[in-house]
């Protein structure tokens, strides 16, 4: 009975642990942007922007927030798990608060779409649509952000190239 009771004690945390280890994915591919960056945005309208973003966890580790400014406009975007998936809320200089959820998470790239339920329409509201980070030369100190956004009815894109600066 002993063995029985330490075996399934063990199975309980072999689980556990496996659990954990996927249960956080999208979000520890973000986590590595702790700190400060900067960079250029280069906009589908053919402009170029200075961009830095600052990445900072809160809340005991359970939370990322984003600190962006693009061509001098700062925004602000917060990265959580609810219910096991990686929630993005983002607070735009369009005027409005996207949400997101993972598309793809896989090794080195986490692609972020609009939740389906989100009440934005392109025929109404201005607002960012996807984002995708390129985390695949992270450990070299650069990643690539990606976007698309509606604005004025009109679908635009994004490609910020940034580099770590601490």
């Amino acid at each position: 009975m002993r063995m029985f009771i330490q075996l399934v004690t063990l199975g309980f945390g072999l689980v556990g642990q496996m659990a954990l280890a996927d249960h956080h994915s999208a979000f520890d591919q973000m986590k590595q942007m702790a700190g400060s960056w900067e960079g250029t945005l280069t906009r589908s309208t053919g402009e170029v922007v200075e961009t830095r973003s600052n990445f900072r966890l809160i809340s005991d580790g359970n939370t990322m927030v984003e600190t962006l400014i693009e061509d001098g406009v700062e925004m602000l975007t917060t990265y959580s798990e609810q219910d096991g998936a990686l929630k993005v809320t983002h607070y735009c200089s369009l005027g409005t608060e996207p949400e997101f959820k993972v598309a793809s998470n896989t090794a080195g790239s986490v692609d972020l779409q609009l939740v389906a339920d989100s009440g934005l329409h392109a025929e109404h509201h201005n607002f960012v649509a996807s984002m995708n980070y390129d985390l695949s030369n992270i450990a070299a100190g650069s990643v690539v952000v990606s976007n698309t956004a509606m604005n004025g009815g009109t679908l635009e894109s994004g490609r910020a190239v940034i580099r770590r600066v601490k």
